[in-house]
């Protein structure tokens, strides 16, 4: 009896089998009666399965183009981004940017933005978990001395549009209204009762979370003043801890 294929003959086979998902012929070695027919309905299944799957990661998005547009918009996305892991979960991260480059929706430019946000919160809500810092560490250590980590789950995504602002309008029960003009920074993490709120920061607020796991808290907090003067690390620093999002640096994964 013959063995497994080879690595290189196992690669083009699994290239071959690509190829024929896409509507190319069949791979080899798929044979018997009505093999084409029968491909033909395995090929659909792996489409729609992978349509589905979009449509679960990016529910904004089909809220915002419809349920046929973005059938249709997942079938041509499909078609040229395959998961390239079991894990579906880490699918989809090149959907921004196709939304990006498709002219019918140049007029809708945050369009991609959103996108990211929905496949940023995927990332978020499938991280690692991690230990949060007790909140009398904030209050009774030294802002000198004191480092903090962040929890695996927290994002700081810079935006080209008012992202935030489309994803926040088009949630159930929200209010839609017109679109805000200019960029959004948006603060993305899992709180402790597994939802993952997305939040619109300033770039000093950025600017501090960024610096928080390199150095100390008050050098953080320089670094945000850096941006903005007048910088009060306050709201940020409770806002944090109270979605769990500080951590002791040591206990980080």
């Amino acid at each position: 009896m013959r063995g497994w294929p080879m690595p290189s003959e196992h690669a083009h086979f699994i290239t071959a089998f690509d190829v024929a998902l896409r509507g190319g012929p069949l791979p080899p070695g798929v044979t018997g009666p009505e093999a084409e027919r029968r491909f033909a309905v395995y090929r659909n299944n792996v489409a729609v399965g992978l349509s589905a799957a979009l449509a679960q990661r990016f529910p904004v998005i089909r809220r915002l183009v419809g349920a046929d547009y973005f059938a249709a918009l997942a079938a041509s996305f499909v078609a040229t981004d395959r998961p390239r892991s079991p894990v579906m979960a880490e699918w989809g991260a090149g959907f921004a940017a196709f939304l990006a480059g498709f002219p019918p929706l140049a007029a809708w430019p945050w369009m991609a933005d959103v996108a990211r946000i929905e496949h940023a919160r995927g990332l978020a809500f499938h991280a690692a978990d991690a230990v949060p810092v007790r909140p009398d560490r904030l209050t009774r250590a030294d802002p000198d001395l004191l480092r903090l980590g962040l929890h695996p789950s927290v994002i700081v995504l810079p935006l080209h549009h008012a992202g935030v602002a489309v994803w926040a309008m088009n949630q159930p029960g929200a209010t839609p209204g017109p679109v805000p003009a200019g960029p959004q920074i948006a603060l993305i993490l899992r709180d402790p009762s597994w939802d993952v709120p997305v939040t619109a920061i300033s770039p000093a607020d950025a600017a501090m979370i960024a610096a928080l796991p390199a150095g100390t808290l008050t050098q953080a907090a320089r670094a945000a003043r850096a941006v903005q003067a007048d910088h009060n690390p306050q709201p940020l620093l409770l806002h944090l801890m109270r979605s769990g999002s500080l951590t002791d640096q040591e206990t980080v994964p």
